[in-house]
């Protein structure tokens, strides 16, 4: 029970009589050891503490703690003196580790200079360190067999496209699933294979257990081409992570492909009569085996289960379960908000992309708000404090978020029947102005009163709902709270006639509107422009909006102009997805006897283009323009925008799930200066959209990219050139 502490990433010693753990009581992380039982007082193993360091992995002995920090180094910490040292500093990032079973060996994955990662091996005794798989393909998860003979690990060795050919619609691309196998390396040359069949010169002794002396496995590694001595297990290729080895087995997740994919836990025995990989328990979060390797932990939604390391597969977990019900904590609030505070400014300290902090004395910073702390009565006023010292970094591209806040116990789904409405009580109800259209192409994204097969119009009056008066609510929505997908009757009259209707209400107005916007956008620059000019709108830049450009820029490829919006985009990671179709150059035409022309590479853009951005274009939204600008494929038109480009993440989570994300890499041009974060990119062509205008209707913005385009094309139109004439290749040509 440590007040005003965080532990974390505990691991069991190898005896299971200990855990060793990071504690920040001291301020920093260090490594404290502490009875499993509970019964005894923790004890502080180092006291050197100056970065952000990370659970390690206990050596079967006991003498010995293999861990990274955030650095990027790699230590072995002596667990009796606490004297940690540094067997490997590598930038590009370090990954999983392992033990040998004599405790004299570490295998560990570090990325090579290609990105690949790549198992090293380093001796305890003579501090020898030496790669273990070459830098070709990525090489994970190493685990030493029981007997110390072999190395397990999984790697991406199986190259086979699920896409043979660019030739298709929508320019299909190469995919590679279950790309992951499992291979093995024998330590010492000679080693025979426990795979390999028997054969006339070999055959399996059979021993008695009981008669076999217990003898310490002692392992030896012969480093002479044994980069060579790879192989692979029988057993299917798949996409694979975790493995895990026992005297038996190998144990390993395998993730199946597409939308809610689930992972399962297979194993396959090691044996050479007919090994395969077996389904052990389906559907699984994680599992993990215990120091002896005779049990295991298994996570399946948010169940933990302790079964038998075996070699078949589980049926009936619920008497495996185990019962974390009696798990009671208690709390104090004002506690875990000083640690919560303290956490937040360690982790922007190490994480921060500049360790200048940008020429903030951050210590003076923590210094500066701390007495707030004790003056603070919600968890949101303690992300407001947190957020002030952010703040001080003047940084745009970060955010204080979630954590242990208080919420309503209730919580009504909203329906909107896709439509916007004014109350007019003199007709007796509310009158539709205007119902939000999408694309007909896609029902499924229509709103509610848009369906072809009801008769719905601007001007109509809604006067009843389930027969309850419009007028009776303040607001439409009032009347179909928890309606969403759920059939509703609507009463409603066009002059003197009334009428009825069955309506499915939709969800949140807010993507039907959306929609509407952008397919109004769409409409006017095809008209303007005589479909000569293609658009396309992405609201963000993650893997939703990917699947918006195939579904919007392959039908207008072919057209003389382009307009992409990325006005209020939200920002992602899929910039260079985009902009390298858009780097695709058609440099041959094909022709056939018949038919039109068509180019290679396919579906290469041999337009016009013109961005449109904001002020609320942000994130990779903004990368997604400044690469735009500054490999030369066309005109920017807008606004200056947000201006927030340090490239962040989410791992630095608090004890309570919130966070406070820290910018992790900063972004700079090929000529060696900062892009984007505090100031914005700027396009070509300065107009903005005036509130008032935009009111009305109008928008200056994309009836200039229309006009520029349709110069552009006037000037430049681009057409498809025409076959030459067909070679007389007859002998009689002279």
């Amino acid at each position: 029970d440590q007040k005003n502490v965080r532990l974390r990433d505990a691991v069991f010693s190898s005896d299971g009589k200990n855990l060793i753990t990071l504690s920040d009581e001291s301020g920093e992380f260090e490594f404290v050891k502490m009875p499993s039982n509970g019964l005894g007082a923790p004890k502080t193993i180092t006291h050197d503490g100056k970065i952000l360091r990370y659970g390690g992995v206990p050596s079967p002995d006991g003498k010995w703690l293999a861990y990274k920090d955030l650095a990027a180094d790699m230590y072995i910490l002596n667990l009796l003196t606490g004297v940690s040292k540094k067997i490997s500093s590598n930038k590009e990032g370090i990954g999983s580790f392992s033990w040998s079973p004599d405790s004299k060996w570490l295998a560990f994955v570090q990325n090579a200079g290609n990105s690949m990662a790549q198992i090293q091996i380093y001796n305890l005794t003579t501090s020898d360190l030496f790669p273990l798989t070459t830098d070709r393909a990525n090489s994970t998860d190493p685990k030493c067999s029981q007997d110390g003979k072999f190395i397990y690990f999984l790697s991406d060795r199986n190259f086979t496209s699920l896409v043979g050919s660019p030739w298709g619609t929508r320019q299909p691309e190469p995919y590679f699933d279950a790309s992951e196998k499992i291979f093995y390396i024998a330590l010492q040359k000679n080693t025979r294979s426990p795979f390999k069949n028997d054969d006339e010169l070999y055959t399996e002794v059979k021993k008695d257990k009981k008669d076999e002396p217990k003898t310490s496995v002692k392992v030896t590694i012969d480093k002479d081409r044994i980069t060579q001595r790879i192989a692979e297990v029988p057993v299917k290729p798949g996409n694979y992570s975790g493995l895990e080895v026992t005297g038996k087995a190998l144990y390993l997740i395998s993730r199946e492909t597409g939308v809610g994919a689930k992972s399962h836990l297979k194993f396959v025995k090691i044996t050479n009569k007919n090994p395969k990989l077996e389904t052990m328990i389906e559907d699984i979060r994680s599992f993990e085996l215990t120091g002896d390797r005779k049990k295991m932990l298994v996570r399946k939604k948010n169940n933990f289960y302790m079964i038998d390391a075996g070699t078949s597969k589980v049926g009936d977990l619920s008497k495996n379960k185990i019962d974390l019900s009696g798990w009671k904590f208690s709390i104090s609030p004002k506690e875990d908000w000083k640690q919560i505070f303290k956490d937040a400014w360690r982790m922007e300290r190490d994480y921060f992309y500049d360790k200048n902090m940008h020429g903030v004395n951050w210590e003076a910073m923590y210094q500066k708000y701390l007495p707030l702390v004790d003056r603070v009565t919600t968890r949101n006023e303690l992300s407001d404090l947190i957020g002030r010292y952010v703040g001080e970094l003047s940084v745009l591209h970060t955010s204080v978020r979630g954590g242990d806040e208080r919420k309503g116990q209730k919580n009504i789904p909203v329906a909107s029947l896709g439509a916007r409405f004014s109350r007019d009580e003199a007709k007796g109800g509310f009158r539709i102005d205007h119902i939000y259209k999408a694309d007909p192409d896609y029902p499924n994204e229509r709103s509610p009163l848009d369906n072809p097969y009801l008769d719905f119009r601007n001007g109509d009056i809604i006067t009843h709902i389930n027969g309850k008066p419009t007028l009776s609510a303040t607001d439409i929505g009032e009347l179909i709270r928890n309606q969403a997908g759920k059939q509703v009757r609507i009463t409603y009259r066009r002059g003197n006639i009334k009428k009825e209707a069955i309506v499915n209400p939709a969800g949140r107005i807010y993507g039907l509107r959306y929609r509407d916007w952008e397919y109004s956008r769409r409409l006017e620059v095809e008209k303007k422009s005589d479909n000569k000019i293609g658009y396309l709108h992405l609201q963000a830049m993650g893997s939703n909006d990917i699947n918006q450009w195939y579904k919007e820029f392959y039908p207008v490829f072919d057209r003389p102009g382009l307009i992409i919006d990325v006005r209020h985009n939200r920002g992602g990671n899929i910039d260079s997805f985009i902009l390298e179709k858009l780097l695709r150059k058609a440099w041959m035409y094909w022709k056939s006897r018949s038919g039109k022309p068509y180019w290679n590479m396919p579906y290469a853009f041999r337009g016009h283009i013109v961005i449109l951005v904001d002020q609320f274009t942000a994130s990779d939204g903004e990368a997604f323009a400044e690469g735009f600008k500054k490999l030369g494929l066309g005109t920017a038109i807008g606004m200056r925008t947000w201006g927030g480009e340090v490239w962040l993440s989410s791992v630095n989570r608090l004890t309570d799930g919130g966070l406070a994300r820290a910018p992790m890499m900063g972004v700079y041009s090929a000529d060696g200066k900062w892009i984007i974060e505090g100031r914005g990119f700027e396009p070509d062509i300065v107009i903005d959209n005036l509130p008032h205008e935009t009111f009305k209707g109008k928008d200056a913005q994309l009836e200039k990219a229309i006009d520029l385009l349709l110069k552009e094309i006037d000037k430049d139109p681009r057409k498809v050139p025409q076959p030459p004439a067909y070679p007389d290749k007859s002998f009689n040509n002279k």
